[in-house]
């Protein structure tokens, strides 16, 4: 039987695969977290390059901090940091000892942070390509797609590789023009089945990503009935995974279930506390014991808070304590079980410089038992210089684990959580 359009049998094919990137990394709630940080981490970039004072060096650098930031997006970002590593024996990417191309790629940065508009953005990318800078290409679009989603594509190997074997092109990797014309292609792509897909791009980014990772076969391009019929017989099998991505995949969920279970013990000892709590917004439907996260919790944020400048971070922190007479947030947790803490960071500065924060009384990471060194290493990046004045604790999971019972029967106020966490800085 012949397929009417093998694309659109992969496409929903691709979305029904739990493993997928589709469903393990498109619709993962930590994904829409990281939006507004990433930006954040851009801007200090620029900030950084305009002051002068970025240096000269990858490591360290609120660069890589940002770029850290994607890298843990799963698999389909696995690896971006590479393109922004210094290379020594090849003295690129050109933008850490060029105080000239640094100050580009500066201005490539913050037009794209400032502006709305496609033409905008594929002007400065046109402005910076005529720099020809040595080992400054199209991996730029990673940082770029999380300003604008809806029309900057990410790139990477298998991205340019799904995208050839879809498509029958020949996009090269690693230089702007290409990207660009590549561009026009996937925008086509995703607009002739935008109902299966989205007007984020991320979405058609994870199809060729499992296309050119080899998770999928690309269909046949020259019509043959028989190589079509074979290809989808092919597609209908069920796919062998390797040990590796299995226990990566399996970690993964299981570094999830344990964030909700350390946002649900810190939403019990709240309420038992006699605060009113608030989860994170797009956590509320998450399963967790006989109900969901949300259950009990304020449906919306007073006023003064959800009007206040942040909000939309302030929504996305992990866990907030309220005083329920005043409605003034009394303390906030960011539950930070595998990843770096710089989005959390993020969401409690929007938090204390959006002028809610007179009445909080403790800003809280809660990590696992022995991340303590890491997460200490982490603050005393160039990027976190702000944090010192906000006096961020430490509380381990063992810890709460083994006091929050305690605390929740002869507990009250602050006293206690404050006695079982550590100052960081």
């Amino acid at each position: 039987m012949a397929l009417s359009d093998p694309v659109l049998t992969l496409i929903h094919k691709w979305r029904d695969d739990p493993n997928g990137t589709y469903r393990n990394w498109f619709l993962w709630d930590e994904r829409l977290k990281n939006f507004r940080s990433i930006r954040r981490g851009i801007q200090q970039v620029v900030a950084e390059i305009s002051q002068g004072v970025f240096g000269n060096a990858y490591r360290g650098s609120s660069l890589e901090t940002v770029v850290g930031s994607i890298a843990e997006q799963r698999q389909i970002f696995k690896g971006a940091d590479h393109a922004f590593l210094w290379k020594p024996k090849l003295r690129i990417p050109d933008i850490y000892e060029s105080a000239e191309n640094q100050k580009a790629f500066g201005r490539l940065l913050d037009t794209c942070v400032c502006c709305t508009g496609e033409r905008d953005v594929l002007e400065a990318i046109r402005q910076i390509d005529t720099r020809h800078i040595k080992g400054l290409g199209p991996a730029v679009a990673n940082l770029l797609y999380f300003l604008h989603p809806t029309f900057v594509p990410p790139c990477n190997t298998a991205i340019v590789k799904g995208y050839n074997s879809l498509t029958g092109a020949k996009a090269k990797l690693g230089r702007w023009n290409e990207y660009l014309a590549m561009r026009e292609g996937v925008l086509a792509m995703n607009d002739k089945y935008r109902n299966v897909l989205s007007n984020d791009m991320g979405a058609v980014a994870g199809l060729l990503y499992d296309v050119g990772s080899g998770r999928y076969a690309a269909p046949p391009l020259d019509g043959d009935h028989g190589a079509q019929a074979a290809w989808e017989e092919d597609l209908a099998r069920v796919r062998s995974e390797s040990t590796q991505f299995a226990k990566a995949l399996a970690a993964g969920r299981e570094g999830d279930e344990t964030h909700t279970e350390v946002q649900g013990w810190l939403l019990d000892l709240g309420t038992a506390l006699g605060f009113a709590t608030w989860v994170a917004a797009n956590d509320r439907n998450r399963s967790f014991g006989q109900g969901k996260l949300g259950d009990g919790c304020l449906e919306a944020l007073p006023a003064a808070i959800a009007d206040a400048p942040g909000a939309e971070a302030v929504r996305l922190i992990d866990v907030l304590w309220l005083d329920r007479s005043t409605g003034h947030i009394v303390a906030a947790y960011e539950v930070e079980h595998s990843t770096s803490i710089y989005s959390g960071i993020v969401r409690m500065l929007d938090l204390a410089l959006g002028g809610q924060a007179h009445a909080l009384e403790g800003l809280f990471l809660v990590v696992p038992d022995g991340r303590e060194a890491e997460v200490k290493a982490q603050l005393a990046r160039p990027a976190f210089s702000r944090v010192a004045d906000l006096k961020v604790k430490y509380l381990a999971y063992g810890e709460l684990k083994a006091h929050r019972e305690s605390i929740a029967r002869f507990g009250s106020g602050m006293k206690a959580i404050q006695a079982i966490s550590r100052e960081l800085l």
